[in-house]
């Protein structure tokens, strides 16, 4: 899958080799080492990209995370499950389109599918506000789940979000509320849950469909309690501070391993997910096979408590000697 035409800056040395080798394939093949030369080029491209890629910075990972070129829930809804079949509303106040909800199959699995949406087009994103849901939308993913508790269904979530939505309709609909609300009925559901960081996961907005038995990350996603922006705009009243916040905030996938606050870090496509779509959810596919493979062999019971003292455990540390 293309790209596009959007560019990162660090990724210029990249489009630079790309319309090299461009002009070659335009070529005849039986001009004196025309072959030769493409090789080449297209070698020193792909040692080129894993450089560039092996030394992001946080700031440039979160630009990665966020490029509209890359893969959003529906398009892994198209080309990683079958037989989506999607349902509205949260039987209270409305259909949040930032927040797809519905059966699928993802090989043997029957699964319920839980996702934020930012939209493609203009008209898209403004009609699912750019991927932030409100009340209604938390309320309907956690209406979807207890189905999928009623009828044994595993649920993944695939979360892609800058946050819930700050506006005031949604404050006064209750949106702190409902997002703990969430994450209480995520902790204690009888049934398997895989959560995966497929782009942004931005504070509680993420953390509302972000409790899971599995919880896992692209490798150039980001997860953290606040946006750079944010960040910077609190502390240094300034969100040209971005990059310093991105660097302090530990939100990679590289930091969130080590730091516990995530279990697996899925490696996406040389150059990431946004150049291979397929590539990308076919890795996908197999990471959601293997882990439902595992956690439908433990006892529901086991499985609740596990998810439990899981979450209970993050942010513990010791101070001085044990």
């Amino acid at each position: 899958m293309a790209s596009g035409n959007h560019q990162l800056e660090f990724e210029r040395p990249l489009a630079d080799l790309e319309a090299q080798i461009a002009e070659l394939d335009a070529q005849d093949d039986s001009t004196d080492g025309i072959v030769e030369k493409r090789r080449e080029l297209r070698r020193e491209l792909t040692d080129l990209r894993k450089k560039i890629y092996s030394e992001l910075t946080p700031w440039e990972t979160v630009r990665v995370a966020r490029h509209p070129g890359r893969p959003l829930t529906t398009d892994y809804i198209n080309l990683a499950f079958d037989e989506f079949v999607e349902l509205h509303g949260d039987r209270f106040f409305g259909d949040d389109r930032a927040m797809l909800a519905g059966f699928a199959k993802l090989d043997q699995f029957k699964v319920m599918l839980i996702g934020h949406q930012k939209g493609k087009t203009l008209e898209e994103r403004q009609a699912c506000y750019f991927g932030c849901a409100h009340p209604e939308g938390y309320r309907k993913a956690m209406k979807k789940m207890e189905l999928a508790a009623k009828y044994n269904l595993p649920v993944i979530c695939l979360i892609d979000t800058p946050g819930a939505y700050p506006g005031v309709g949604a404050e006064e609909r209750g949106q702190a509320q409902v997002i703990a609300e969430s994450m209480f009925e995520m902790s204690r559901l009888k049934t398997p849950i895989i959560c995966v960081v497929i782009g942004e996961g931005g504070s509680g907005g993420a953390l509302g469909i972000g409790v899971g038995d599995r919880v896992a990350i692209l490798e150039y996603s980001y997860y953290s309690v606040i946006s750079p922006e944010g960040c910077a705009g609190i502390l240094w009243k300034s969100a040209e501070h971005a990059e310093k916040a991105a660097q302090a905030l530990k939100l990679t996938s590289r930091h969130l391993r080590e730091l516990g606050a995530v279990d697996d870090v899925i490696e996406e496509p040389l150059g990431g997910a946004h150049r291979d779509h397929h590539q990308m959810a076919a890795r996908l596919k197999l990471y959601l096979i293997k882990v439902l493979e595992q956690l439908s062999e433990q006892p529901l019971d086991e499985l609740v408590a596990a998810r439990y003292e899981k979450f209970r455990r993050l942010g513990v540390y010791l101070e001085g000697a044990q």
